[in-house]
């Protein structure tokens, strides 16, 4: 059992047959169809990416700095890495996600314009300060994340330069995170 359980991979492939299952055995009172599959890989790929998110700010940020430097490597070396990886792609499959669910669903134009009513418009403004969101964990986190971490060549003036920056964004992405999750939980309970 502990073998099977010490694989990431194997526990998502009977994660996954078991989802499948449940689909199939609720069929007829919850079909499936690509907005359902797609609501539910929007959730996995969100709770994903703002977990992570929730991760960085409520702990690893706020411990690097009391972590002895000869032990930072590991965090720096091996975790960080792996984190910043799951990190930008949750982030990614869950607006992609998101998109197609409202796409399908036949809101996503007048949502993202705020010309529809009611909770097309909430979700509106939470699909846009997810894509906002995404923009700074693509575009100013990750890049900066990759000269604090020396994946990229960068002087200790641009490393020392880049730790803010990603900070800033970092911190506006758990700021925005509030509010955005209001948006798509309240659009969807009516």
């Amino acid at each position: 059992m502990l073998k099977f359980f010490g694989n990431l991979h194997q526990v998502l492939v009977v994660g996954l047959v078991a989802a499948i299952a449940v689909m199939i055995g609720f069929h007829s009172s919850a079909p499936v169809d690509t907005n359902s599959v797609f609501r539910w890989l929007h959730a996995f790929f969100g709770i994903l990416w703002i977990g992570l998110l929730y991760y960085l700010n409520f702990v690893q940020v706020p411990t690097m700095p009391k972590i002895p430097a000869e032990q930072k490597g590991a965090i720096t070396g091996h975790i960080a890495p792996k984190v910043f990886f799951f990190f930008r792609y949750g982030a990614l499959l869950t607006l992609i996600t998101g998109l197609v669910v409202a796409i399908v669903s036949g809101y996503g134009h007048s949502a993202l314009t705020f010309t529809g009513e009611g909770n097309v418009n909430l979700i509106g403004v939470g699909m846009w300060l997810a894509i906002i969101m995404a923009f700074n964990v693509w575009f100013i986190i990750w890049p900066a994340q990759q000269k604090i971490l020396g994946l990229v060549e960068a002087t200790a003036e641009q490393k020392a330069a880049a730790a803010p920056r990603a900070l800033m964004a970092s911190r506006t992405n758990l700021l925005l995170s509030l509010p955005m999750l209001y948006c798509m939980v309240s659009a969807n309970l009516g």
